[in-house]
């Protein structure tokens, strides 16, 4: 696996309006909002960040405003840019080959980014 950047990190959170307070307000980043989701994009230093709200987390990964209850929630995610779609096939057959469970497979999402999801050992939502 050749991981070539951070490509995106977002906290989740079930309070948007503190987070929100905390990154925008407090901390001064530049967030503009794409609806809930908040977000500044070219920061340097990272491709991405975001506070992305946990229902539209859920409805990304399951296709359900609501997290499973199964499934420990996440209060963050990151996501490792990969060369190509072919290179995120490789890099989850490897993983799973070695144990790792993902959240869903290889899908392109609806904005046309091509990722698959599993969660961390500190339950961090890691896209590659």
């Amino acid at each position: 696996m050749d991981i070539q950047c951070i490509a995106g990190y977002a906290v989740i959170t079930a309070d948007s309006d503190a987070s929100a307070n905390c990154y925008r307000d407090m901390l001064g980043l530049p967030l503009h909002s794409r609806d809930e989701y908040l977000c500044v994009d070219g920061f340097e230093g990272a491709k991405h960040f975001g506070i992305w709200p946990l229902h539209m987390a859920a409805e990304s990964c399951f296709g359900t405003d609501t997290w499973p209850e199964d499934i420990p929630v996440p209060t963050s995610t990151i996501e490792f840019e990969l060369a190509d779609v072919a290179a995120v096939e490789a890099a989850v057959q490897e993983m799973q080959a070695q144990g790792q469970v993902f959240v869903h497979g290889v899908r392109e999402e609806p904005w046309g980014q091509t990722l698959a999801r599993f969660l961390s050992p500190e339950n961090v939502l890691v896209g590659l």
